[in-house]
């Protein structure tokens, strides 16, 4: 829901460093790359019950997340860099819940499945979209320039990272987190069916 406003106000400062990141010669591909072992990072933290470094490392990739595209952009978009992001995004996003889940199984085990089988459905309505609207020439920049082409929604990006932030500052709130954002989800998964069934209709 916030994406896009968020992408008005991040992207020149990303794309001013992306500029000078790229003219000392990293890729986006490693940029991504880097996003996806702090990532991984994050959600170990989090399982070791490590919450501080945990939101330190959530922040610093997602960081690099919005950083590769900016690198992109400064250099040559490719659509391997793009599949490469996608699937280092959903490693993310299943990392931070299976970290929580591992950092105490009683209280957070349930309610971390519960968000990743929203996350799950959700994908793959999203990635589904994404290839009918390239097969029907569909395009959009509301998010910016995206390999992919990206539906909106009550949960983006902006929203998964706040949550996220919230649960690593007040860890017990998690299970109530978590089932709250998975509402969210769901009906973002749900309104986007809605959208494919009506858009790709024969």
């Amino acid at each position: 829901m916030l994406d896009g406003q968020m992408r008005t106000l991040i992207d020149p400062p990303l794309n001013a460093l992306g500029r000078a990141i790229a003219r000392v010669g990293l890729t986006a591909d490693h940029i991504t790359l880097l996003g996806l072992v702090l990532g991984l990072a994050a959600g170990l933290a989090i399982a070791l019950q490590a919450f501080w470094v945990g939101l330190a490392l959530v922040l610093a990739s997602r960081l690099a997340d919005g950083l590769d595209g900016a690198v992109a952009r400064a250099t040559h978009k490719t659509d391997r860099g793009g599949y490469l992001d996608i699937v280092c995004d959903y490693a993310f996003y299943a990392a931070v819940p299976l970290g929580f889940a591992i950092a105490d199984p009683a209280a957070n085990a349930v309610a971390a499945c519960v968000l990743l089988f929203s996350f799950y459905i959700n994908g793959g309505s999203f990635l589904g979209y994404a290839i009918l609207a390239e097969k029907h020439g569909m395009s959009t920049d509301r998010r910016g320039s995206k390999s992919l082409y990206f539906t909106g929604g009550l949960a983006e990006g902006t929203e998964t990272i706040a949550v996220f932030v919230v649960a690593c500052i007040m860890p017990a709130w998690f299970p109530w987190l978590a089932y709250a954002f998975t509402a969210l989800v769901m009906l973002t998964a749900i309104a986007r069916i809605i959208m494919a069934w009506q858009t790709f209709k024969p």
